[in-house]
């Protein structure tokens, strides 16, 4: 597999995440010019924000935890040579959820939908690290 095959999946996550950093700093500030959030509220952290503003940071939030696993991954297979067709695709798969999750935590926030999405990149992953593994441990 060639390099840009890899990380292309890779690039697409971190896309993500800076779209979702920048749409939870629109939807702050947003609330700040509006006078709906005011800024002695939520000066020292304190969750102060208004729901949508909320949603986009969670989720934001929420691409430092499980994708990180998926970032070790490839920094690791890359370089060993083991970032075979088999973990190009899954990436693509694991990205689709990250984008599906994402896309369901900031728009309707259906706790259930959400869940089953992320329950299905975590499956993902996992097969893609247990395949890892096992190609490294058994040299194959």
């Amino acid at each position: 597999m060639s390099v840009q095959m890899v990380l292309l999946p890779v690039f697409v996550q971190v896309g993500l995440t800076f779209a979702l950093l920048l749409g939870m700093a629109f939807a702050r500030r947003r609330s700040l010019v509006s006078g709906e959030t005011k800024a002695r509220d939520i000066a020292l952290g304190e969750p102060n924000w208004p729901q949508g503003a909320t949603q986009i940071g969670n989720c934001y939030r929420n691409q430092f935890e499980l994708p990180v696993l998926f970032y070790v991954l490839i920094a690791l297979a890359l370089p060993l040579r083991h970032a075979d067709l088999f973990i190009v695709l899954m990436s693509w798969v694991f990205v689709v959820t990250r984008f599906a999750h994402a896309g369901v935590f900031v728009s309707s926030n259906d706790l259930g939908r959400r869940s089953t999405i992320w329950l299905a990149g975590v499956l993902v992953l996992l097969a893609m690290w247990i395949y890892f593994a096992l190609r490294m441990l058994l040299v194959i």
